[in-house]
């Protein structure tokens, strides 16, 4: 029996800096470069003044807890022998959202302080968060 990668994310022109940047270890956002406000994930505009200039930097990933769920089941089947897993929306430092894995062994909780990083995986990597102390 063929074993059943999981999928990869479909890279564009637009999310490219984020995905070399999450392959060397690094959170890196996109930032508005007429007007500051940092987004997440990569838009073509700015939600706050609608410039289309863009610079990347990277983000501390240290945030908070904002709601996490837990899947039971495998919508696809290479995530069946990681059942059940935690996955986590981190508000992050920087003032925008991110969904990662949770890596810990403690539930979450509502404004817990977390770090985030990058873990490799076959085929790529994932954004995991856990508990800072």
């Amino acid at each position: 029996m063929d074993k059943v990668m999981k999928p990869t994310p479909a890279v564009s022109d637009m999310s490219r800096p984020y995905w070399d940047a999450a392959a060397e270890g690094r959170l890196s956002l996109q930032c508005c470069a007429d007007c500051g406000k940092i987004r997440h994930y990569p838009q073509l505009l700015c939600s706050h003044c609608y410039s289309n200039a863009v610079r990347w930097v990277d983000a501390s990933g240290r945030g908070a807890v904002h709601s996490w769920t837990v899947a039971h089941h495998a919508f696809h089947p290479a995530f069946a022998a990681d059942l059940p897993y935690t996955l986590v929306t981190i508000d992050l430092e920087e003032g925008v959202r991110a969904l990662g894995l949770w890596r810990s062994d403690r539930t979450p909780v509502l404004g817990q302080p977390v770090q985030g990083r990058f873990e490799a995986r076959e085929g790529g990597v994932n954004l995991v968060f856990e508990a800072l102390a």
